[in-house]
């Protein structure tokens, strides 16, 4: 079964637009991957109230993208944090590496 595609406010519009600027409806729809249907319900919704067509639930689509802003954050912290550890232990290695070579007594 397919995902349910979304559509954004800007691409509605766009739509819509290419529509208006003298395109057949099957030409707009073919080229943009959507159903007639669809697109009579945009161009009903838009003409009804150009100012409040496609609104929206718009605090869902700000949270989803305060989520994956710090999802991605949380994952560019984890790998930063392995990079460190990572260093740190090549470091402390070479340390020891060093406190051997100049202690007294060990001729290499």
């Amino acid at each position: 079964m397919k995902a349910r595609r979304k559509f954004t406010r800007d691409f509605k519009l766009s739509v819509l637009r290419e529509l208006e600027g003298g395109k057949s409806a099957a030409q707009v729809c073919r080229e943009n991957e959507v159903h007639q249907a669809m697109l009579s319900k945009w161009k009903r919704e838009y003409g009804d109230n150009p100012q409040e067509a496609f609104k929206g639930s718009g605090n869902v689509c700000k949270l989803e993208a305060q989520i994956a802003q710090q999802e991605r954050l949380i994952g560019q912290l984890y790998m930063e944090n392995k990079l460190l550890k990572k260093a740190m232990s090549v470091l402390e290695i070479r340390a020891a590496e060093q406190r051997k070579r100049t202690e007294p007594g060990c001729h290499i």
